[in-house]
């Protein structure tokens, strides 16, 4: 048992040591020989980096924050599997503390709620690296790409998809990309009551994961809220400005 927490805890230095890679910082300086912190928003995230960067740059920021966060929950999720494979009787001691005696008797059962929740732990653990980069001061983006990526994993492709197409469906209708963020955060505690109903550790870790990104998001639900954040489409100097 005390092997299977180690792990754990390593899963969630690991993915926040991942997480906290400043992709947007590296593409910028090395490629465009500039820091996107300094320009339009001075975050890190996408969007900035298509404003300083162009399409290409952007796209490349977000396919390796993305990335970021699928790899995060991948290794958690070999990791949980080879637990489970090498030491079976200990993963179910562990998840019948962490959930209670009703696991103890459920090896098949304890081993899916194990494997969840070293995905969620790698959720928040990534999120939380991406947005308290300790490269850059403990500043860094708003989480959104990661949290997609790793989501892909802790949820399953389809509640991955699911949360991507409701990011999707609240940008086209408004054409405020921090309004599909906020959407899909606020949507993903909701989402785990599903993928991790009997899973409470599991669950509040994506919760927390959640609230970081809407916290991030802070400056634009304030921009929102009187009406001068930036839409897609608007000109360079609509609703910009630094994010706190």
């Amino acid at each position: 048992m005390a092997t299977t927490l180690a792990a754990l805890f390593g899963v969630f230095v690991g993915s926040f040591l991942l997480g906290s890679v400043p992709w947007g910082v590296i593409i910028s300086k090395c490629f465009y020989h500039k820091d996107v912190r300094d320009v339009g928003s001075g975050n890190i995230g996408t969007t900035n980096a298509m404003r300083a960067m162009g399409k290409v740059g952007g796209s490349a920021v977000f396919v390796l924050d993305f990335g970021k966060g699928v790899v995060s929950g991948l290794v958690a999720l070999a990791l949980a599997q080879a637990l489970v494979a090498w030491d079976p009787e200990g993963c179910t001691a562990f998840v019948a503390l962490a959930l209670g005696d009703a696991w103890q008797a459920q090896a098949a059962a304890s081993s899916n709620c194990l494997v969840v929740l070293f995905t969620s732990v790698a959720f928040l653990g990534c999120i939380l690296g991406h947005v308290f980069s300790p490269w850059l001061g403990f500043k860094g983006g708003k989480g959104i790409a990661v949290a997609a990526g790793c989501l892909m994993v802790t949820f399953g492709p389809v509640g991955g998809l699911l949360e991507i197409a409701l990011f999707a469906v609240v940008v086209a209708a408004t054409r405020y990309v921090s309004a599909g963020s906020i959407a899909a955060a606020a949507a993903c505690p909701l989402f785990a009551l599903y993928y991790c109903w009997d899973n409470v550790p599991a669950w509040a870790c994506c919760a927390a994961g959640a609230a970081v990104v809407v916290w991030a998001h802070r400056g634009n639900i304030g921009r929102l809220r009187v009406g001068c954040e930036r839409r897609i489409g608007s000109s360079k100097g609509d609703g910009e400005g630094k994010d706190a």
